[in-house]
């Protein structure tokens, strides 16, 4: 695929927009790596300048003021952030256990597959049966492992500058679902529009998006499980899929440690990339996650090179 980075192309011969005319509404790029991933999901696809902004449209376009959200306790915490701006116009959330029913009086449901950074996986079938409509963010498990829209869910979100992209290079947002005509529209008129860079880089990522999780995943499998078994480690949530594990040392300052003793994983946010990251969760979540979460996402090194660094990482110093 070619980058076209142009903003207007002609109208035909008699004097008519053409499909592509104005990038606002449309462009080559971004409607091509709309249909790859539409594909992927099993639906339509639509693309935003960040994870963050399709959540917004995608909120703003289905509800009205004085509408309430179930949001997955443990959630991204980023999600709910989101939710919290726009309570000033009159929308309102609420979290609740996503391994269990949603709560009854809501307007939209919220899931995450799996959450991050506590790794739950919802109760779809229990959400599926709700009269309101479901939205699962499932950045983490990626359509590799899990496809919300064959599982009753109405709209599947990904922040596509994590796995889907996966070279940590590339901040986008994506919405699939059966019939995105209305949120299209949405996107035009609030100009929540993507750019083509952005939309090709992630059609370069979807050409290896199963071999990089898979691997990821085989990874982090075998981490979890040697971390299990670590005496400095206190506890370690990994749901069988994708790269992202997190565990919990003896506290705050450990953590710290921890996370700036590394070589190999880079002391840096986010996660999906094919270079391993680390970070204590503390720093941004406060006290809404333990003091000693360590959030690791894990990218495609060698395995034992990955466990030694973590190993000398984990070490007690001397004293």
């Amino acid at each position: 695929m070619s980058i076209d980075r142009s903003t207007i192309w002609p109208y035909d011969e008699q004097g008519e927009p053409r499909r592509f005319y104005y990038s606002r509404y449309d462009s080559p790029t971004v409607a091509a790596a709309e249909e790859e991933l539409g594909a992927l999901e099993g639906g339509e696809a639509l693309l935003f300048p960040s994870g963050a902004g399709a959540t917004t449209a995608l909120v703003l376009s289905l509800l009205q003021p004085g509408d309430t959200i179930a949001l997955a306790a443990g959630a991204y915490f980023g999600t709910g952030g989101t939710f919290g701006a726009l309570a000033k116009w009159g929308l309102r959330h609420v979290e609740f256990d996503q391994t269990a029913p949603p709560p009854d009086d809501v307007q939209l449901i919220w899931l995450e597959a799996p959450s991050n950074p506590f790794l739950t996986m919802p109760n779809l079938e229990a959400a599926a049966a709700h009269p309101a409509p479901v939205v699962v963010d499932s950045t983490v498990a990626t359509p590799v492992f899990l496809k919300p829209l064959e599982h009753g869910a109405d709209y599947a979100l990904h922040s596509a500058t994590k796995y889907l992209t996966g070279h940590d290079d590339a901040l986008l947002g994506a919405v699939a679902g059966r019939d995105l005509a209305e949120l299209k529209t949405f996107r035009t008129r609030t100009g929540i529009s993507p750019a083509p860079d952005g939309a090709w880089l992630l059609s370069r990522g979807l050409k290896t998006l199963e071999l990089r999780v898979r691997r990821q995943t085989e990874t982090a499998t075998l981490v979890a499980e040697r971390l299990r078994g670590h005496p400095a480690v206190q506890a370690v949530r990994y749901p069988g899929l994708s790269g992202l594990l997190s565990f919990d040392v003896a506290d705050a300052e450990t953590a710290r440690r921890v996370e700036t003793s590394t070589r190999l994983i880079v002391n840096a946010t986010s996660l999906g990339g094919v270079g391993s990251v680390m970070e204590s969760r503390a720093r941004w979540e406060g006290d809404r996650v333990p003091p000693g979460l360590l959030r690791l996402s894990v990218g495609l090194e060698p395995v034992e090179e990955l466990w030694r660094d973590l190993e000398r990482a984990l070490a007690v110093p001397d004293t």
